[in-house]
């Protein structure tokens, strides 16, 4: 992150933590509507297990209920953790965000296990003063980009 004063720095920072906190409680929680709200209305997401992003609020918010009735079938649940988290505002009011996004998977009476690691590459944008995720980018620790 640039280096601006240092008060205004750590503000932004927290505004980012408390941010990727509350998205990650929502796909956590299975809650595909109120996550799919933390994107912009055109938001893109692209993981690697697609050929192509997923656009727009409705097929978000779909293909989190499609996980977590997998994941609610097998018995498993999936926590987010995203750390290392380097934000880059740029002139335009934009950030640009690169986090590290560990996926801790947890069977139905056994024990929690690190299920991928990846790198989450994400730009933010202001809607009417709230962060929203316009577009972002995951690449795979264990596969080529």
């Amino acid at each position: 992150m640039p280096m601006g004063t240092s008060s205004s720095v750590e503000s932004l920072y927290a505004e980012v933590q408390q941010f990727y906190a509350h998205h990650m409680h929502l796909l956590d929680a299975g809650d595909g509507e109120g996550w799919a709200r933390t994107f912009t209305e055109d938001g893109s997401f692209a993981p690697p297990s697609l050929p192509e992003p997923v656009v727009g609020r409705d097929a978000l918010a779909a293909g989190v209920h499609k996980a977590a009735a997998a994941l609610s079938e097998t018995g498993e649940v999936h926590r987010h953790l995203l750390g290392m988290v380097s934000i880059r505002p740029c002139e335009d009011g934009e950030l640009k965000v690169r986090s590290y996004a560990q996926i801790i998977a947890t069977p139905r009476g056994g024990s929690p296990r690190l299920h991928l690691m990846c790198v989450c590459d994400d730009v933010l944008v202001r809607v009417d003063g709230e962060l929203k995720v316009r577009a972002r980018r995951v690449t795979r620790d264990d596969r080529h980009a």
